[in-house]
């Protein structure tokens, strides 16, 4: 029985040094996934916290649209949102013409600060907005003409005649580290690159 102690060894290293690459991707996918979950977590939240700021506060968003935003990338950390961070703020309206609710666009404010030196015009981080895709930027506001006022699928057919809601949307730009790991058909689930959140208030 002694005889066949040492090859025994020599057959369980060969074993852990077989599945020692599986355990290692699947202990660094975990940590992918659950960098994901905070990433997404930290941008819901700020999404929530800038629709209520922004309907509740008394801040006109003409001209203080990028403090609110900068308050709410403050409080990002450990995001580099600096750099992978966007916020737009939405402004919606609902408007009713024969017997029909349709919701148009009244102003779209996306992170630009110049005075800060942050936002877009430094990190060049530019998702496009879900909600409505303006094509007119002038330092972080979008020019959306008073006469005819682009329609949107917010809450379509729900807003009342002259009824405003504040659409924000946060996007962080998420590399995985698992990302190249994918050989052929194998490979982990892809999160990313832009993890989205959406609130209405």
């Amino acid at each position: 029985m002694t005889r066949f102690r040492p090859r025994q060894h020599g057959l369980a290293a060969v074993e852990f040094a077989l599945l020692l690459p599986i355990l290692l991707v699947l202990l660094f996918g975990m940590i992918d996934i659950a960098r994901a979950l905070q990433a997404n977590i930290i941008m819901v939240n700020i999404g929530r916290e800038g629709a209520n700021l922004v309907a509740r506060g008394n801040t006109d968003l003409e001209t203080g649209a990028q403090d609110i935003i900068y308050a709410l990338m403050a409080s990002a950390p450990p995001l580099d949102v600096n750099q992978r961070g966007m916020i737009y703020i939405t402004r919606v309206m609902g408007v009713v013409k024969n017997g029909t609710s349709t919701s148009v666009v009244l102003d779209q404010y996306r992170w630009d600060d110049s005075a800060r030196g942050l936002g877009f015009r430094v990190s060049g981080y530019n998702p496009t907005s879900r909600v409505y895709t303006c094509t007119k930027w002038v330092a972080g506001a979008c020019t959306v003409s008073a006469t005819s006022r682009p329609v949107v699928q917010v809450l379509p057919g729900k807003l009342d005649d002259g009824e405003v809601v504040y659409v924000v949307e946060t996007f962080y730009k998420y590399d995985m580290f698992m990302s190249a790991a994918a050989t052929g058909t194998l490979g982990l689930p892809t999160i990313g690159p832009d993890l989205y959140s959406f609130t209405v208030f």
